[in-house]
């Protein structure tokens, strides 16, 4: 069962790595969430994700009993869910910002695009803001 687990991890990973590669955000993004996913499963297989056992202390016992599965990388993974989709949907709305400022979602032409003032509608800093004079 581990051994799919890691094939699965490793098909995750590489995945979000050729997504980093791609020239526009969307695919980045799509890269980081597939990584999430994957660091996530290798922490779920890293606390011993086949045991049946719950993770139920006995009122005799001070400790959890050998074969049990391990709540802390359970609750990890939780938190890790909970903050990856916060990051995803932050940065997906960034992007659907840029496109509209910008035009484009390609790292390369936003920089072009960020010294046009008329592409943006936004003066850069530092810079006079020209609707101000004109008016």
């Amino acid at each position: 069962m581990e051994t799919l687990f890691a094939i699965t991890i490793g098909i995750l990973v590489a995945a979000s790595v050729y997504l980093f590669l791609a020239r526009d955000l969307p695919r980045m993004l799509i890269g980081f969430i597939l990584l999430g996913m994957a660091v996530n499963l290798l922490i779920l297989v890293a606390g011993r994700i086949g045991s049946i056992v719950p993770a139920l202390v006995p009122a005799a016992e001070t400790a959890l009993l050998q074969g049990t599965a391990n709540p802390l990388p359970q609750a990890l993974v939780l938190t890790a869910i909970v903050i990856g989709f916060g990051l995803a949907a932050f940065a997906l709305m960034l992007i659907v910002k840029s496109q509209r400022l910008m035009g484009t979602v390609i790292p390369e032409e936003m920089g072009e695009a960020e010294g046009d003032e008329a592409a943006t509608g936004v003066a850069l800093p530092g810079e006079p803001d020209r609707r101000k004079d004109a008016a």
